[in-house]
């Protein structure tokens, strides 16, 4: 019963680190909150978090089978390079030139929490942390491989992720009554979060 909570507790700090670090979902559920409202932001973190489950179940899963061999993490990065590029380029290159389009089209949204499920999806990077993670909790006899536990771990992951959505909206909204600058450049700081993250990967399969 013990590694129950253990695990739970080590997948809540994992993702509350992880997501603690400005990103694109986090920084995206700033943005539908702004121009959506709290149900809208509650509806794209609920798909956020879907996806963030069976990808962190995934993850162990992965780590399960290679035990650390680097062939599929590098693969994970070279997916994630192409995605986080080409989402760098919308943001920086072309976010000021639709801007307005771009707030019109997130104004149409019928289904938030599709939203939050596709860019979920896309976001691939946090699938090597989570090898890796899950990898050390093993080497330390902790028995994440068993499904039951993978599961309570997944759960933790969707705990943490839950509470620093909440937290990066509750900070931004306060944000917009001081500084209304940072909101409506968002785009470019989700560009530049985007180009970081693609600088880190290259630095990555270059080593």
């Amino acid at each position: 019963m013990d590694h129950y909570f253990i695990l739970l507790f080590f997948g809540f700090l994992a993702a509350v680190i992880g997501v603690s670090l400005p990103g694109l979902l986090n920084m995206t559920a700033v943005k539908v909150a702004q121009e959506r409202g709290k149900q809208a932001s509650i509806l794209y973190i609920a798909g956020a978090l879907s996806i963030i489950f069976v990808q962190t179940y995934v993850a162990i899963f992965f780590a399960k089978l290679i035990d650390s061999s680097p062939f599929i993490t590098e693969i994970l990065h070279e997916i994630g390079l192409l995605i986080f590029g080409s989402l760098t380029l919308y943001f920086l290159v072309f976010a000021k030139r639709k801007e307005k389009k771009e707030n019109d089209t997130v104004k149409r949204l019928k289904n938030p929490y599709v939203y939050g499920a596709l860019l979920a999806l896309i976001n691939v990077f946090s699938i090597p942390y989570y090898v890796f993670l899950s990898v050390t909790l093993a080497s330390y006899q902790y028995p994440i491989f068993e499904w039951a536990y993978t599961v309570i771990f997944s759960i933790g992951v969707v705990f943490g992720s839950a509470l620093m959505f909440y937290a990066y909206i509750s900070v931004f909204k306060k944000v917009a009554n001081e500084n209304a600058f940072l909101l409506r450049n968002i785009n470019y700081v989700i560009g530049t979060i985007t180009g970081i993250i693609c600088l880190v990967t290259i630095y990555k399969l270059l080593r």
